[in-house]
C-alpha cells in the first residue's frame, strides 16, 4: 500500500514537471509576439527616414532581436533597447511603445518626430534612460511618465514644449541623476520639487521662458555638478542657498533678470568651479576679490550687468582660465591704475578670449600687454577710456583672430608689428586719435574681412597692399584725411565686399569703376570727397546694392541710366555735385527707393510724379537749375512746350543775372521798407516802459519736476551752451509752457540769464519771445535744415512764409534798435534764436548776449555795459566784430542778411562747401532761384500781404519789381 502511495505521488510531480517544462516556452514565446507586435506597430507610425528606409528590416525575414536599433536580453528575447537616433524618423511614437514592458533604454535623439509622448510610457517600469531630444515633439508632458521611478536620465531638450514643468517631476523620479528639459518653449516657474532629486548632478533648463525666482530647494542638492538657467526670465537675486552646492562645476545662468550681487562667499563655496557664466542680469556692485581663489576656473563671464570699481589685481591666480568676459559694465574710476589687472592676466597662460570693452576703464595702456598668452584668440578691449599707444609687441600674439580697441583715446601710428598677426579676421581700430599713414603690412592680413579704421586722422594713400586682402566683407575708412586717388584694381578684388565707407575724406580723382566686381555690395558711401569724373555707369551692375551715397564731390555729367537697374536700391544721395541733364524716368520704378536726394546739382527738366517722387518727405531737389513739373508739392512751374522755350530763351544770361540779384536783394530789404512805410503812416511812437501789473503764479520745484516729468530727455525741446529746455505742462494751464534749466557748472550761465532777464524785463512786442511762452513750431533752424527733425521733416517754408518771417524778425530788430527806451543789440540773431508760434509768426528769442546802447553823454562806458565774451555765433558774426568793433545795431543788420540769404539757400554760413574760394554770399548768384518763380510767388501772396495790413500791397509789389 505504502509502496503504491510513493508511485502515485512520483507521477504527479512528474506531470507537474513536464507541464512546467511545456509552460516556459509557451510563455516566452508569448512575450515574444508582444514585443514583436509592438514594435511593428511603432514602425507603422514611423515615416520616412534616409538611406532608403532604415527599418527596412524590421520584417519577418529576420528575428525582431536583430532588427536595426533594437536590442534583447540574454536570457530572455525580450527587448531590453531601442535605439533609432539621427535617422530622420517622421510620424509619432506609438503608444505601443509601452507594451515593450522589459525597456531600459528608450533613444530616439535627432530625428523629426511631432506629436505627444504618449502617456503608456508610464507602463515602463524597468525605464532607465529616455532620450527624445532635437524633435518636434509638442503638448502636454504625461503625468504617467512620473510612474518611471527608476529613470536615471531624462532628455527631452529642443523639441517644441510649450507648457509648465510638471510640478510633481520631483516627487517621484527619486534616482534621476540628469535632467535636461532645454531650449524649449517651457513657461511658468522651476519646480521647487526639484530640490528632492538628490542624485541629480546635471539639471540643465535653459533657453526657455521659465519665470520667477530661482527656487531656493535647488541649494539641497549637494551632488549637483551643472546647473544651466540661461536665457530665461528669471529674477529675484542668487539664493544664499546655493553657495552650499560645494561640488559644481559649472554654473550658467547668463541672460535673466537677476539683480543683487555677488557674495565674497562665492571664492570658497566652489572650489572645483571651472565655468561661471552670469552675463546678461542685472547684478551689480563690485567683483568680489575672494573670486580669485577659485584656481580651477576657466571661463569668467559676468558681461552686460551693473558691476562698477576695480576689477581685482590678482586675476592672475587663475592658471587655467580661458575666457575672461567683463564688458559692458561700468567698472573702472576713470584713474590710472583700472588697467592694473592686465598686467596679472599675463600669467594666464592659456587665455583665448579676451573681453573688457564698453566700460569705463581710463589709464595708459600698458606694454605688458604684450604678454598675454599665445593662445589668444580675441581681443576686445574698445569702448572705454584708454590712451596710450598700441604696444609693438602686439605682433606676438600670433593666434589673433578678432581685435577690437576702437572707441578709446589711442594715439601715435599704428604698429608695423601688426603685419604678423596673419589670423586676424576683423581689425577694429576706430574712433580713436591714431595717425600717420595706414600701414602698408595691413596688406599681409589675407583672412582680413572686417576693417575699420573710421573717426581717427590717417593720412596718405590708402596702401595698394590691401588688395591682397580677398576675404574683405566691410571696409570703413570714413572721417580721416585720407587723399589721393583710388585705383581701380584696388577694390577690383573685394568679390565679397558688403559695405565700403570712404566718406568725409579727401579722396580725389575718377571713382574706380572696378567696385562693381562686387557683387555682393550692398553699402557704398563715398561722400563729401573730392572725387570728380562721372559716376560710373558700371555701378548698375552691383545688383544687390542698397545704400548709394556719392553726395559732396565733384561729379558731373548726368545721372546713369544703369542707376534704375538696382532693383533693391533704398537709398540714393547724389546732391551737392555738379550733375547737370535730366532726372531718369526710370527711378520711379525702383520699388524699393524711399530716400532719394538730388539736391544742389545743374539737373534740369521734368520731374518724374511716381514711386519716390509721389512723397515730398522722400525726395530732395531743391537747388537745381531748370527743373518743372512733379507733384504740386515741391511748388515747380509747369514744363514748358517748345514754343514756349524759345519765347523764355530770349532773355540774356546777363539780364537773368542782374535781375535775380536785384530781387535777391529786394528780398533782404523789404522788411525794412515795410517798416519804413509803416512808420510814415503812423509815425514813431515810444512804447512805454511801464506795462501793466500781471499776477504771476508761483511755482515750486516739486511742479517743476512734476510738469517735465522727472526733467526726462523725451521733453527736452532745446540745448544750448548754458543749459537745456524742457517742454512741460503745469496743472493750473492747459498750455503748454517751457521751462529753462540752468547748467551752472558753467560758469557763464548764471552770468547769461542775467543778461537776458535785464535785456526782456522792460520790453514787450509781438516779434520777442516772452520767457515763459512757448513755441509750438520750434526754430526756424529745425524748418531750413530738418533731415534729422521728426516733427518738420515733411515740411518745407514756401516763399510767401519766408518772406513774412523775414518781416516778422525785422520788426523786431527794428523795436530793439529805435524804439525801446534804451536801445538793445541782440548779437547773436541766428536761426535757431527765431521761434515760431503756432501761427508761424516769427519771435527773436534768447538774449543771453544782448547789449544795451547808452547815451554817448552818459558817465557809463562800455565795460559797465552788459556783455558778453563771445558776442555772436561764427558765420553769423559782422567782420567788425572780429576785428575788435564796438557793439552797434550794423552788427545785426549784417546777421540778419547772412539769415535771409540761408533762409533762401538752405545752406548754413558755415557748410563744408564754403571755403576760401566761396562763401555764401558768392553761392547765391551761382544758385540763384529762377525769375520768374520769384514774380510768380509775389503775385501769389499780394492779397495775403493786404490782408495783413502790412504797407500798401500793390506800392510793395511795384518796388520789387523795379
Amino acid at each position: 500500500m505504502e509502496k503504491s502511495r510513493i508511485k502515485f505521488l512520483l507521477c504527479i510531480v512528474a506531470v507537474i514537471t513536464l507541464a512546467s517544462m511545456s509552460f516556459k516556452p509557451a510563455m516566452a514565446a508569448m512575450g515574444n509576439e508582444t514585443d514583436r507586435l509592438a514594435l511593428l506597430a511603432l514602425k507603422d507610425e514611423l515615416l520616412g527616414g534616409s538611406h532608403g528606409g532604415p527599418l527596412l528590416s524590421w520584417n519577418a525575414s529576420l528575428h525582431f532581436c536583430e532588427w536595426q536599433g533594437v536590442g534583447c536580453g540574454q536570457q530572455q528575447q525580450r527587448v531590453i533597447s531601442l535605439s533609432l537616433p539621427g535617422l530622420k524618423l517622421g510620424g509619432i511614437i506609438s503608444p505601443s511603445i509601452g507594451n515593450l514592458s522589459f525597456l531600459r533604454e528608450a533613444n530616439l535623439f535627432n530625428n523629426s518626430l511631432k506629436g505627444n509622448i504618449p502617456r503608456e510610457f508610464g507602463h515602463l517600469r524597468q525605464l532607465r534612460s529616455l532620450n527624445l531630444s532635437r524633435n518636434n515633439l509638442q503638448g502636454n508632458i504625461a503625468v504617467e511618465l512620473n510612474n518611471c521611478s527608476n529613470l536615471q536620465f531624462l532628455n527631452l531638450s529642443d523639441n517644441s514644449f510649450t507648457v509648465k514643468i510638471p510640478f510633481q517631476l520631483g516627487d517621484t523620479m527619486k534616482n534621476l541623476i540628469k535632467l535636461s528639459l532645454a531650449r524649449n518653449d517651457f513657461i511658468g516657474t522651476i519646480p521647487s520639487s526639484l530640490g528632492n532629486l538628490s542624485s541629480l548632478d546635471y539639471l540643465q533648463l535653459g533657453n526657455n521662458h521659465l519665470e520667477g525666482n530661482i527656487p531656493i530647494s535647488l541649494g539641497r542638492l549637494s551632488n549637483l555638478k551643472i546647473l544651466v538657467l540661461s536665457r530665461n526670465n528669471l529674477s529675484g537675486i542668487i539664493p544664499p542657498s546655493f553657495y552650499n552646492l560645494s561640488a559644481m562645476k559649472e554654473i550658467r545662468m547668463s541672460t535673466n533678470k537677476l539683480h543683487g550681487g555677488l557674495e565674497p562667499e562665492l571664492g570658497f563655496a566652489f572650489p572645483e568651479l571651472e565655468i561661471l557664466h552670469l552675463g546678461g542680469n542685472h547684478l551689480s556692485g563690485r567683483i568680489p576679490v575672494a573670486v580669485t581663489n577659485i584656481s580651477s576656473l576657466k571661463q569668467f563671464d559676468i558681461h552686460s550687468n551693473g558691476f562698477s570699481g576695480l576689477v581685482p589685481g590678482d586675476m592672475g591666480k587663475f592658471q587655467n582660465l580661458e575666457l575672461f568676459s567683463i564688458n559692458y559694465n561700468e567698472l573702472g574710476n576713470g584713474e590710472e591704475g583700472d588697467l592694473d589687472f592686465l598686467s596679472s592676466l599675463t600669467n594666464c597662460s592659456r587665455l583665448k578670449l579676451l573681453a573688457i570693452h564698453m566700460n569705463k576703464l581710463s589709464g595708459v595702456l600698458p606694454d605688458s600687454m604684450a604678454n598675454l598668452s599665445t593662445q589668444l584668440e580675441t581681443l576686445y578691449i574698445g569702448g572705454n577710456q584708454i590712451s596710450g599707444n598700441i604696444p609693438e609687441g602686439i605682433g606676438n600674439l600670433v593666434k589673433l583672430a578678432q581685435i577690437h580697441v576702437g572707441e578709446n583715446l589711442l594715439t601715435g601710428e599704428v604698429p608695423t608689428s601688426i603685419g604678423k598677426l596673419r589670423n586676424v579676421g576683423r581689425f577694429d581700430l576706430s574712433l580713436n586719435r591714431l595717425s600717420g599713414e595706414i600701414p602698408s603690412c595691413i596688406g599681409n592680413l589675407s583672412l582680413l574681412s572686417h576693417l575699420y579704421l573710421n573717426g581717427n586722422s590717417f593720412e596718405g594713400r590708402i596702401p595698394l597692399t590691401l588688395e591682397k586682402c580677398k576675404s574683405m566683407q566691410i571696409m570703413d575708412l570714413s572721417t580721416n584725411k585720407l587723399s589721393g586717388g583710388i585705383p581701380d584694381q584696388l577694390v577690383a578684388g573685394f568679390e565679397r565686399l558688403v559695405t565700403l565707407n570712404l566718406s568725409h575724406n579727401s579722396f580725389n580723382g575718377s571713382f574706380p569703376s572696378g567696385v562693381s566686381n562686387s557683387k555682393n555690395l550692398v553699402e557704398l558711401y563715398a561722400d563729401n570727397n573730392n572725387f570728380s569724373g562721372e559716376i560710373p555707369e558700371r555701378f548698375g551692375e552691383i545688383s544687390e546694392l542698397r545704400i548709394l551715397h556719392m553726395q559732396g564731390n565733384y561729379f558731373h555729367g548726368s545721372i546713369p541710366q544703369s542707376l534704375a537697374s538696382l532693383r533693391g536700391l533704398e537709398s540714393l544721395d547724389l546732391s551737392s555735385n555738379n550733375l547737370s541733364g535730366t532726372i531718369p524716368l526710370e527711378l520711379r520704378n525702383l520699388p524699393f527707393l524711399v530716400s532719394l536726394n538730388l539736391s544742389f546739382n545743374l539737373l534740369e527738366g521734368e520731374v518724374p510724379e511716381e514711386g519716390v517722387f509721389k512723397n515730398i518727405s522722400q525726395f530732395s531737389i531743391a537747388g537745381n537749375k531748370d527743373l518743372c513739373g512733379g507733384i504740386p508739392e515741391i511748388e515747380l512751374p509747369k514744363c514748358l512746350n517748345q514754343a514756349e522755350k524759345g519765347k523764355r530763351n530770349g532773355l540774356s544770361t546777363k539780364s537773368i543775372i542782374v535781375i535775380v540779384v536785384s530781387l535777391s536783394l529786394a528780398l533782404a530789404s523789404v522788411a525794412f521798407i515795410s517798416i519804413l512805410c509803416w512808420r510814415k503812416r503812423f509815425g514813431k511812437k515810444m512804447i512805454p516802459l511801464t506795462l501793466e501789473p500781471v499776477n504771476l503764479m508761483q511755482v515750486s520745484y516739486r511742479e517743476l519736476v512734476q510738469a517735465t516729468n522727472g526733467f526726462a530727455t523725451s521733453n527736452i525741446i532745446g540745448e544750448g551752451s548754458f543749459g537745456s529746455v524742457y517742454k512741460g505742462f503745469l496743472d493750473q494751464q492747459e498750455n503748454p509752457v517751457a521751462i529753462k534749466v540752468l547748467n551752472l557748472q558753467n560758469l557763464g550761465a548764471v552770468k547769461s540769464f542775467a543778461v537776458e532777464c535785464k535785456a526782456l524785463r522792460n520790453v514787450r512786442h509781438r516779434n520777442l519771445a516772452i520767457v515763459l511762452e512757448f513755441m509750438a513750431n520750434g526754430s526756424l533752424e529745425s524748418w531750413l535744415h530738418n533731415e534729422h527733425d521728426q516733427d518738420h521733416s515733411s515740411h518745407h517754408l514756401n516763399f510767401a512764409q519766408m518772406l513774412d518771417i523775414a518781416i516778422d524778425v525785422a520788426n523786431a530788430l527794428d523795436y530793439l534798435h529805435h524804439r525801446c527806451q534804451t536801445p538793445i543789440v541782440h548779437r547773436d540773431l541766428k536761426p535757431t534764436n527765431v521761434l515760431l508760434g503756432d501761427d508761424m509768426v516769427a519771435h527773436v528769442g534768447d538774449f543771453g548776449m544782448a547789449k544795451f546802447l547808452f547815451d554817448v553823454a552818459s558817465n557809463l562806458d562800455n565795460e559797465q555795459a552788459i556783455s558778453s565774451i563771445i558776442k555772436g555765433t561764427i558765420g553769423y558774426l559782422a567782420p567788425e566784430y572780429g576785428m575788435g568793433g564796438s557793439t552797434s545795431p550794423e552788427g545785426d543788420i549784417y546777421s540778419y542778411g547772412i539769415l535771409v540769404l540761408e533762409m533762401i539757400t538752405r545752406k548754413r554760413p558755415t557748410d563744408d562747401m564754403f571755403d576760401d574760394e566761396m562763401s555764401l554770399h558768392s553761392y547765391f548768384p551761382v544758385e540763384r532761384m529762377k525769375i520768374e518763380d520769384v514774380v510768380n510767388e509775389l503775385h501769389a501772396i499780394k492779397a495775403r500781404l493786404h490782408a495783413r495790413n502790412r504797407i500798401d500791397p500793390q506800392q510793395e509789389i511795384k518796388e520789387l519789381e523795379v
